[in-house]
């Protein structure tokens, strides 16, 4: 029993040291997974799915052209204005007026309206509406993402006065419009 003790006395000293070293291990780990995250190269993102860099702070988005055939005075500024708000809405980028870390220009390059549903008396039972935009996107901070690209929308209507539904068809396309440019540039999908 005498020579038990002694044993039990180193047993109970190995299984201290070799608890102090699993802590200082567990302690290791979990600095490293503190500290890694921190030097490595970061990337922002958020609920809407953008991945912008935290030192792109701006965007610039100058009023659009309109250079289609048929002009509508007001929807170049509507259009600009959606980006605008859907930029500080989505982000946390602060708008500017030019010299922005990204910066949207574009115009409207076609607002056109042609039949799509002929009926047997050759005449149209629906419209079709299509807004097309060209933007240039430019990102001082990583060049690889700049693109210029054309988008196109368009929403089909009952064949009626273009006027009593244009509004409402021009809402709904600068949304879509938006959104796609929107993806493009900061979504990158």
């Amino acid at each position: 029993m005498a020579k038990l003790k002694p044993r039990m006395k180193a047993y109970r000293t190995w299984l201290s040291g070799i608890s102090l070293l699993l802590r200082i291990c567990f302690l290791f780990l979990m600095s490293l997974m503190v500290l890694l995250p921190q030097t490595s190269c970061k990337v922002s993102y958020s609920f809407t799915g953008a991945s912008i860099s935290p030192d792109v702070k701006t965007v610039a988005i100058p009023f659009m052209t309109n250079t289609s055939s048929y002009i509508i005075p007001t929807l170049n500024r509507s259009i600009t204005d959606a980006l605008r708000n859907y930029f500080t809405s989505q982000t946390s980028l602060q708008v500017v007026e030019r010299n922005g870390d990204l910066e949207l220009t574009g115009n409207i390059s076609g607002y056109t309206v042609t039949p799509v549903a002929i009926q047997g008396n050759e005449t149209a039972a629906m419209n079709r509406l299509t807004i097309t935009i060209n933007i240039k996107f430019v990102n001082k901070k990583n060049p690889k993402q700049n693109y210029e690209s054309t988008f196109s929308r368009y929403q089909d209507y009952p064949v009626a006065d273009l006027n009593t539904v244009q509004d409402r068809l021009n809402a709904v396309i600068t949304d879509q419009l938006v959104q796609d440019v929107f993806n493009k540039s900061v979504v990158n999908w």
